[in-house]
């Protein structure tokens, strides 16, 4: 039984907690304490990809994932998830755990997929693993300062998640507003009003593997978004050697739906 299971079976009423379709509020052991959030999240953050025996290296690493609900089910962004794979030659969705330089592989399979908000969930082999709870993503405020932790990189550097802070600039539609007037017409404005939703702008630094990670709160883990997209300056490359510090989130309102059409 792990500490916090433990402090639940024997101090029930010391622990304030309430559930309402499928939204959250905990006050868990080390709440108020950033440097217990994360590490107590980060056995919950994987590595999201495909993997091919006879492929040179044989794990391609696309993304971020984290697991929630019963410890078998990945939260990560739709487009990290290839739409088709290399059946001939037996190449299969992976999720990656573990940690430092021995990652252990988890067969993978997609449940379902809303492109709609670029989300994905999927399901893993073996033991369950540590899940993240959702928060109610629509008490995140302007200025609320959150954390987002992923794999920028990849795994060039080992199997080790990368922890950014990131306040919420602003509560912003997805769909970027036209140039000018003159570039809209009746059709464009139909899909605005179809595909327009709020979304996190923050501020945190992300890079192309971040895509899929959680953000959350520092101090009660509960995930208010999904790292979604970055802004870049001028050519893709300078994601990386030159990075904006524009990050966008998918509010996790939308997880809450994707889990229920699993059903």
């Amino acid at each position: 039984m792990n500490a916090w299971r433990a402090f639940l079976h024997f101090f029930p009423g010391c622990v304030k907690s309430f559930a309402i379709f499928g939204l959250v509020s905990v006050s868990p052991l080390w709440a108020g304490d950033p440097i217990k959030t994360i590490e107590y999240t980060k056995p919950s953050i994987v590595g999201v990809g495909t993997v091919q025996r006879t492929r040179s290296p044989p794990v391609n690493i696309l993304g971020t994932g984290f697991v929630l609900d019963d410890g078998l089910h990945v939260i990560t962004s739709a487009h990290v998830v290839p739409e088709v794979l290399d059946v001939a030659n037996k190449e299969l969705y992976t999720v990656i755990t573990g940690k430092g330089k021995e990652p252990e592989l988890r067969d993978a399979t997609v449940v379902v997929v809303d492109k709609e908000h670029d989300l994905a969930l999927l399901k893993i082999s073996g033991a369950a693993l540590p899940a993240m709870k959702i928060g109610d993503a629509s008490t995140v405020r302007e200025g609320q300062d959150l954390i987002f932790t992923g794999f920028p990189i990849g795994m060039i550097l080992g199997f080790y998640p990368v922890t950014h802070r990131a306040m919420v600039s602003s509560i912003t539609p997805i769909v970027l507003p036209a140039q000018n007037s003159r570039q809209l017409n009746a059709k464009l404005i139909g899909q605005l009003q179809k595909s327009a939703y709020a979304v996190f702008q923050l501020d945190g630094t992300a890079y192309p593997g971040s895509s899929g990670s959680p953000l959350y709160d520092p101090t009660t883990g509960l995930v208010y978004g999904v790292v979604n997209m970055v802004f870049i300056k001028g050519k893709k490359e300078a994601a990386l050697s030159n990075p904006s510090g524009i990050t966008y989130a998918i509010p996790g309102n939308y997880i809450l739906e994707l889990l229920r059409r699993r059903q």
